[in-house]
């Protein structure tokens, strides 16, 4: 074979192997971002026979007072998760939930979309709101759910670097939406099971279905305990 050609031969074939890693990689499976840890997120409790009210509070001071003396008449055990910025123009309201036994969780501080917040911003807006929380109530906060429940995983991480859970539910009234009593206690209700973590409004609605719910729990052998006690 003439030089020539021995040399085409090589590139030829330097040009084949070169074609076929290309078509590797082309046809390899894009790397995907990580995956954020579901497990890192609380969507139940623990207990058989103990299910969880979140009510999470931006507006609606007159019915949080309404929702306490209702929780009070049936012996049940709530968990108000508050955003920071209606705290601190409720302080007095803060304090009664914590005086009549209910647990305060954190509900950031602007009501904002934590899936769209940094890891600093994301520290921010959660520790403000943990730092009014606590001066009010003298008590720790521990349990963080993030508005319209988005989060990341700069969330996560900045809800653990405060010690803190990231919780969300098990069962959406929608009442901020739908605002119809029937509805919001069949959404409450129905298949309800131990464990589960019910999200609710101080919504007027809300407030007419709530005798409702705790009947129907009461009924059916379920107790209404705090998001604490339910995770154990």
């Amino acid at each position: 074979m003439k030089k020539s050609g021995v040399i085409a031969a090589v590139t030829n074939a330097a040009l084949l192997v070169v074609i076929v890693l290309v078509a590797v990689v082309c046809f390899l499976p894009a790397p995907s971002s990580p995956a954020i840890s579901e497990e890192r997120v609380i969507r139940k409790g623990g207990m058989q026979d103990g299910v969880s009210l979140m009510i999470n509070v931006y507006w609606g001071t007159d019915e949080v007072y309404e929702m306490l003396d209702i929780l009070e008449e049936h012996e049940a055990r709530a968990t108000f998760f508050l955003g920071g910025c209606w705290a601190d123009d409720n302080v007095e309201c803060v304090r009664e939930i914590a005086a009549r036994g209910h647990e305060i969780g954190s509900h950031g501080y602007f009501h904002l979309s934590h899936d769209t917040l940094d890891l600093e911003e994301n520290i921010r807006e959660i520790a403000t709101s943990v730092q009014i929380l606590s001066l009010i109530t003298h008590r720790p906060v521990t349990l963080f759910a993030p508005p319209s429940g988005a989060y990341c995983e700069e969330t996560l991480e900045a809800a653990e670097s405060m010690g803190m859970k990231t919780v969300l539910w098990s069962k959406d009234t929608i009442d901020w939406r739908d605002k119809d009593s029937d509805t919001c206690f069949e959404r409450a209700t129905k298949d309800a099971e131990g464990g589960d973590l019910i999200l609710m409004h101080p919504m007027a609605h809300t407030v007419r279905a709530l005798p409702r719910i705790l009947e129907y729990f009461e009924k059916h052998r379920l107790r209404a305990v705090t998001v604490g006690e339910n995770l154990g």
